[in-house]
């Protein structure tokens, strides 16, 4: 089955100032979304997902990438990426998880950004304008805690009951005044090996 894609949604939010003051460089993240007709709708419970994986995924995967690129200006641009998933209610977390947790989808983000870390992600369910949170994480570093960031949106008319959104997100540069320290910073402090952070 192929994807049956109702519209496409674009958003680029510039910060410029945080905490009273103007950022040194501002804050760039991009939202690239799809709402399609959930696959498995209307078909009770379907044990094989796969088909419509194969179908589905490679097709979103593409476009919200180029969508991405376009909009950064390069996949180089890109800092921080992630993904998210939400199914409309009459829909499964399974289907939501589907889509986004299969390398025909996250690895066309992947190689046009050059990362090297996994894809953040969050899968849920909800009616028309659920929240939609995307975490990003920096692409190469994942103790770069400048990177972790969360879009936040929604959309007013979807997920109909029967469809499910599909994103990614990107950032160009990290918070404004980040003033925490990376992880290895944490690590180091506590005696930890960065390979084993948890000590088992």
């Amino acid at each position: 089955m192929p994807a049956l894609i109702r519209k496409t949604i674009l958003q680029i939010e510039t910060t410029l100032m945080e905490g009273g003051r103007a950022a040194a460089e501002p804050l760039r993240m991009i939202s690239a979304m799809a709402v399609i007709k959930n696959p498995w709708s209307g078909r009770a419970f379907v044990e094989n997902l796969k088909p419509e994986i194969h179908d589905v995924a490679p097709v979103l995967g593409e476009l919200l990438t180029g969508m991405i690129v376009e909009a950064a200006g390069s996949g180089a641009a890109v800092e921080g990426y992630g993904k998210a998933a939400v199914v409309g209610l009459d829909g499964e977390i399974e289907h939501a998880s589907a889509l986004i947790h299969t390398l025909r989808f996250g690895n066309h983000y992947r190689e046009a950004v050059g990362a090297r870390t996994y894809l953040a992600f969050t899968n849920t369910r909800g009616p028309g304008n659920a929240p939609i949170m995307i975490p990003l994480m920096d692409k190469s570093d994942e103790g770069r805690r400048s990177h972790y960031l969360t879009i936040q949106t929604s959309i007013p008319d979807a997920p109909a009951a029967d469809e499910i959104v599909v994103a990614l997100g990107a950032s160009i540069g990290g918070r404004p005044h980040h003033r925490i320290g990376n992880r290895y910073e944490d690590l180091k402090e506590l005696g930890r090996d960065v390979g084993n952070p948890a000590s088992v």
